[in-house]
């Protein structure tokens, strides 16, 4: 697997080997030992996700104020912009904001640490979004940024108009959002 850290060097686009010909293809999704080792990140991750969504769906900004979770995500039908927020306050890069785009045919995957908000805009007329995380659901301790801060600013792919969750809809604005120390 190729490994490459993004603008927010905690913040790491993975690319699997993918062996492929007409056929198919065939790549291996999840080590945990070549991820650790590959990786230099020794969290373990007890929960997978997989949620479908329609164009033009945005979910998030989302992070959990304690039981934080880091993130392993990726796209299994279809293509999202996915993006990670840094909300460590006490980190050089608090505020800013990385995105790739993950798909199903590329497979790419991107690690988001914990200590991230983490959203995603589907791009595809459908997409079928995978994750593992690091520790378990706690919706008493979920928040959400809203997905439009123009302090954080981020460029969403032009064009779609973003389908928000009522939850989604009542994000915070980073400087009223609760954050990391």
């Amino acid at each position: 697997m190729q490994i490459t850290p993004l603008a927010i060097p905690d913040v790491l686009l993975i690319e699997p080997k993918v062996f492929g010909d007409a056929r198919g293809f065939f790549f291996e999704s999840f080590n945990q030992k070549a991820f650790n080792e590959a990786t230099g990140i020794s969290h373990q991750f007890v929960q997978d996700n997989h949620s479908r969504s329609t164009k033009g769906v945005l979910r998030g900004l989302h992070y959990q104020i304690q039981q934080r979770q880091g993130k392993l995500v990726r796209v299994v039908q279809g293509a999202v912009f996915d993006v990670a927020v840094d909300i460590r306050k006490s980190s050089p890069t608090f505020g800013q904001w990385v995105g790739a785009e993950l798909s199903a045919d590329n497979h790419h995957q991107l690690w988001v640490p914990p200590g991230f908000a983490h959203g995603f805009l589907t791009l595809s007329e459908s997409a079928e979004f995978m994750y593992k995380t690091t520790d378990y659901y706690a919706p008493a301790h979920e928040r959400c940024i809203v997905w439009n801060d123009l302090t954080i600013g981020i460029t969403w792919p032009p064009g779609i108009t973003p389908q928000l969750s009522a939850k989604d809809q009542a994000g915070l604005p980073l400087a009223q959002a609760e954050v990391f120390v």
